[in-house]
């Protein structure tokens, strides 16, 4: 089986592990369903290392997304030159964007707008700064989570933004999360209508004389989606590690299971009964309790409860008799990237072999700025 380890009993558990041969497979499928790796524009928040910007980079990706301040650290350090942060600055954020460009002056920076107050605050700071921010405006076709509606207000937002003297607009970002059916042809359905939405927005900044406008839109769930539109810049996330959550749910998108976690048995305390160290301070637990994590190598268990360091399975009785403490199971996210984001490193892994460590630096909400 291609995730169990030679030697486990060098690994301590609970432990996040990174099947690296896995990793380079899905960047590079993720490069053969963009069609052109210039097209991609992929968000770290999933893996938050410097060490896979690291490959990307080598493999042509020039071009990144991200969340926080401290990914956009990480992904400066890592050697990134073109950064997205996917969100709106507010509060002392602003000026941390400001200190981070002071950092890395080389490096292009983006943020989000979606309305006219934030607007404001980042044209202060950019003029206290004496520096020009870029942005892209947030488009909100329907995840109704940031972003601005469809409306002919957001046409308004646009010739605000054009009106002020520190703050460059650079184009639209358009994520559309909440589209996950799981068959393709009602998944693209779903993603044509609700791209639509956005069209006379697009087609106004695309014909825009002074210099052409870029389009981002998309996570993994759309990612192969799209791809069908020309001119569109994609930004999946999840495809380098992939999870339980979307494997089971896209079966039309072609990426390997790359992260796992290990963990042990540490106690039997009653027949039937049998306790992991794997709690919920070691995977996410934002779903219900049986769609946490898939035990790989364990066959007919129920996962009864988690707490914080505790996952407690019930098993049939000949399973119970045969389980020892201190045995290895292999765990698979159901949802990866909050997954990774609760470990401060993870062990990689070749050819059954953990060969090195890499920290999950971007985990922190600070690094030095």
């Amino acid at each position: 089986m291609w995730y169990l380890l030679n030697k486990p009993e060098k690994v301590i558990s609970p432990s996040l592990l990174f099947y690296k041969d896995r990793i380079d497979s899905n960047i590079d499928r993720m490069i053969h369903v963009a069609g052109d790796v210039n097209r991609l524009i992929p968000h770290v928040k999933t893996h938050k290392t410097a060490e896979i910007v690291k490959i990307q980079l080598e493999k042509g990706i020039t071009k990144f997304k991200c969340a926080t301040i401290a990914e956009a650290e990480m992904l400066s350090s890592a050697g990134a030159k073109w950064i997205l942060i996917a969100y709106q600055m507010a509060g002392p954020n602003i000026q941390r964007l400001f200190n981070l460009k002071a950092l890395y002056p080389e490096v292009s920076y983006f943020s989000l707008i979606d309305n006219e107050k934030s607007a404001d605050a980042l044209q202060e700071c950019s003029a206290v700064n004496e520096q020009t921010s870029s942005v892209f405006i947030d488009v909100n076709n329907g995840m109704n989570r940031s972003g601005h509606i469809t409306d002919v207000t957001l046409l308004s937002l646009f010739h605000y933004l054009k009106s002020l003297p520190d703050v460059q607009f650079s184009g639209a970002h358009i994520y559309d999360g909440h589209i996950r059916n799981p068959e393709f042809s009602e998944r693209k359905l779903a993603s044509d209508e609700a791209f639509e939405k956005a069209l006379p927005f697009l087609d106004m900044i695309r014909d825009n004389p002074e210099n052409k406008q870029m389009v981002i839109a998309g996570g993994s769930p759309s990612f192969n989606i799209h791809t069908l539109r020309p001119d569109v810049y994609l930004s999946p996330g999840t495809n380098v590690l992939w999870d339980w959550g979307y494997g089971s749910r896209f079966q039309d998108q072609p990426f390997l299971h790359a992260a796992l976690i290990l963990t042990r048995v540490v106690s039997k305390p009653s027949a039937g009964i049998v306790t992991i160290d794997l709690g919920h301070k070691a995977v996410s637990a934002e779903n219900p309790v049986d769609s946490r994590f898939q035990l790989l190598n364990l066959n007919n268990y129920t996962l009864l409860s988690q707490s914080e360091e505790h996952g407690v399975l019930e098993v049939g009785e000949q399973a119970w008799e045969n389980i020892q403490i201190g045995d290895v199971y292999y765990a698979l996210p159901y949802h990866i990237c909050p997954s990774v984001a609760l470990h401060d490193f993870a062990f990689v892994v070749q050819n059954k072999e953990v060969v090195d460590e890499w920290k999950v630096v971007a985990r922190n909400r600070r690094i030095t700025v």
